[in-house]
């Protein structure tokens, strides 16, 4: 009976190696939107589409995304490309063969934020650009996430992630 088990934890293990690849594949459809509708939206790649819209993206890619409408403020948000939960559990069950194979295609990775939904902030308002969760609630402004997805994105993206607006650092308390 153990023998029985044995075997068919490696059958499930051998089946289940890459299962990020087979569940997700290495692209996903990424949302943007804009409050108001009809901005124009720019990925690095030269990706781009009239807000709403969706456009398939590498899913292993950071990215930076400019988003611009007459009337209102230009804006860029950065998009990270961030490690999914499942890269656990696929180490777990695969013994790291499927950690392996996801992660080099991407497959266990997700855009950050997703959806992108931004309120864009009106000409000369002093207002800022913020981020909306599905609901429409703010989550917070654009210089907010860039400021904290900075690092990460930066290492894929280079000098292209300098050119954003950001809210400055937090004071750091001695204490």
């Amino acid at each position: 009976m153990n023998k029985y088990y044995t075997a068919l934890a490696a059958i499930a293990a051998v089946g289940l190696s890459g299962c990020a690849t087979v569940v997700n594949g290495p692209n996903l459809d990424y949302a943007i939107d804009t409050k108001p509708d009809g901005a124009q939206a720019t990925f690095l790649d030269g990706r781009s589409c009239t807000t709403p819209c969706e456009l398939v993206m590498p899913r292993k890619t950071s990215s930076r995304v400019d988003i611009v409408r007459e009337g209102y403020e230009p804006t860029s948000v950065l998009v990270w490309s961030k490690t999914g939960a499942a890269t656990l559990g696929n180490v777990l069950m695969g013994g790291g063969i499927g950690a392996v194979v996801d992660g080099s295609n991407g497959s266990n990775r997700f855009l950050s934020p997703r959806p992108l939904i931004v309120r864009l902030a009106p000409l000369g308002s002093g207002e800022d650009a913020v981020l909306l969760d599905k609901k429409g609630e703010v989550i917070m402004t654009v210089a907010e996430h860039n400021a904290e997805a900075y690092e990460k994105v930066a290492k894929q993206i280079g000098d292209a992630a300098d050119d954003v607006p950001m809210a400055a650092s937090a004071p750091v308390d001695a204490d």
